[in-house]
């Protein structure tokens, strides 16, 4: 394992790949100018609501830095305009009866699976990530309108309650939609987080507001075309493009429920924001989520685990791991293991299957995770592989990098890098490893690796995270779409997935209809006798066991 210092991890190498770092994954194939065409481009503009003659803002594909689209900006006026075409829409699409609605998203979830090679090249083109790892997000997208168009009938039936006497009040729970749900997308993954949470929205009777990150709104316009061509009507779904500081506070202001994906910063700000007009949020911020590799784990296991959690995504996912803890009696094997592993991933950006990794999807990301990396080498941590960009393979590109020896005092401890770097720290006991795992004050998600499961889970029991994958990275919580997602602390308000993934997008409505006889005093008792009666009810219904 060799030891780089900070100006080397600093240095801008030149064209040439250097000798020693992660290999390229084979070239060729269609260009990002192939794959999306300026006519495409055009077409998918149209979808965003933008009134007069707008701005136009450019965005680039992080592959190769080129220009990849011209999009419209919206103004808060067109914001407006688009609340309102949407509340139009919207009470007649409530009117329809569930199935109707979830019928659109089966064919939908059939439309994504037959026409997935659009979709891959739209969010490689836009985020620059390896194909596989945008697959996995036609995977999670598929899968949550499978879940919930299958399952929005039982979640949304109306339920009966119990009443407030026994035979007498007949009382249910019923289900409304919220009206129009303001849903604000992040670009890291510009399919899964935006129509993802959408599809309940949207099968739930809502009508939906939504506005993408400038950088990946194509993904989320051709997601808008296809649901339209399963069935959505065509209003129900407006985009509105446009500075975050500007279109995001008028999105919050109009809308009845906001579903919002990002920075915790900013996402304090959107509570508020909705706080203040009283309706609700939920909200998926950040996280620094840890891995603990217990002294039993598998370790060839734990150590292929290791890299789909930290480099799935070049690591600019909300749920990724940067923090692995290991059991000190095996960490040095694990460790020779991970960073092998980690040196033979195969970069590359081409518009196929066979890269392990892309690239960051903007200089901002690439700045602040050679930061992070040049100030801990600067501190004392020391590179175990990776630790560099490569302006080789494109203007984004940064080696998957394993960094031992961190302190509390490092950014890179604390703070999340968003990019493909991980952190090495050892452990003695499992309650050591739990204090440390717990020591952030986010809670998104965290990975336990063991032979023995039930030992697995009693450790996960213990950590402060939404969500736990024993001998998984993420996938498999994140993937069980009938169970909730979502974190604790700072990392955010609210679950998607599962019953509170779609019951968010919903006000509950009691009605209690009382039959016979009212709740006072009737039948010639007086207020007395009323009172000793009720009391006298009341012990019986508690000796009966009554709920």
């Amino acid at each position: 394992m060799s030891d780089l210092t900070a100006d080397a991890v600093a240095t801008e190498h030149p064209g040439a790949a250097p000798v020693d770092g992660n290999p390229a994954a084979p070239g060729g194939g269609r260009t990002v100018a192939t794959a999306v065409p300026r006519s495409l481009v055009e077409r998918l503009a149209a979808g965003v609501t933008a009134t007069g003659e707008p701005s136009v803002v450019e965005t680039v594909a992080p592959l190769t830095g080129e220009r990849l689209a011209a999009l419209p900006q919206s103004t808060p006026a067109d914001v407006e305009v688009a609340f309102q075409l949407a509340r139009r829409a919207q009470a007649a699409w409530a009117a329809l009866p569930v199935r109707r609605r979830a019928a659109v998203l089966l064919r939908f979830h059939d439309l994504l699976l037959k026409r997935q090679d659009e979709a891959l090249d739209l969010v490689q083109a836009e985020t620059g990530k390896a194909r596989l790892h945008a697959f996995e997000e036609v995977l999670a997208v598929a899968m949550a309108a499978r879940h919930y168009g299958r399952a929005a009938q039982g979640y949304l039936k109306d339920r009966r309650r119990g009443g407030a006497l026994p035979v007498l009040t007949h009382t249910v729970e019923a289900r409304r939609p919220k009206g129009v749900i303001g849903h604000i997308s992040p670009w890291n993954y510009p399919l899964e987080l935006c129509i993802g949470d959408l599809l309940p929205a949207f099968v739930a009777g809502n009508a939906v507001v939504n506005k993408p990150d400038t950088q990946t709104a194509l993904t989320g316009l051709w997601a808008r075309e296809l649901l339209i061509e399963a069935g959505l009507p065509a209003d129900l779904w407006q985009v509105v493009i446009g500075d975050g500081p500007v279109i995001g506070p008028a999105v919050v202001e109009h809308a009845d429920y906001v579903s919002f994906t990002g920075s915790t910063r900013t996402g304090r700000e959107v509570a508020q924001r909705a706080a203040a007009r009283l309706v609700g949020a939920s909200l998926e911020l950040g996280g620094k989520n840890a891995m603990l590799v217990l002294s039993d784990a598998d370790l060839e296991a734990a150590a292929a685990g290791a890299v789909r959690a930290c480099f799935s995504t070049a690591g600019q996912l909300c749920i990724s791991i940067e923090r692995l803890l290991v059991h000190r009696s095996v960490a040095d094997r694990f460790l020779e293991l991970f960073v092998a592993r980690t040196r033979a991933l195969r970069l590359g950006g081409g518009l196929a299957y066979g890269a392990d990794m892309g690239s960051l999807v903007s200089a901002r990301q690439l700045d602040t995770t050679t930061r992070h990396v040049a100030e801990a080498v600067k501190a004392g941590a020391t590179v175990l592989t990776g630790g560099r960009a490569r302006p080789d393979l494109g203007p984004y590109f940064y080696e998957p990098t394993v960094l031992d020896g961190v302190t509390p005092e490092m950014a890179v401890c604390g703070e999340e890098t968003f990019g493909p770097v991980v952190s090495v720290y050892r452990f003695d006991t499992e309650e050591e490893a739990v204090a440390a795992a717990n020591s952030t004050p986010y809670g998104l998600n965290s990975s336990v690796w063991t032979r023995n499961p039930r030992r697995g889970r009693a450790v996960a029991a213990r950590l402060r995270t939404g969500t736990v994958n024993v001998n998984e990275a993420y996938a498999a919580a994140y993937g069980s779409v009938g169970a909730p997602m979502g974190g604790m602390g700072d990392s955010g308000l609210g679950r998607r997935h599962g019953a509170e993934g779609i019951l968010r997008f919903t006000e509950a409505q009691t009605i209690a209809t009382q039959r016979l006889m009212p709740i006072a005093p009737s039948f010639g008792l007086d207020d007395k006798q009323f009172a000793a009666v009720m009391t006298g009810g009341l012990r019986a219904l508690k000796a009966l066991r009554f709920k």
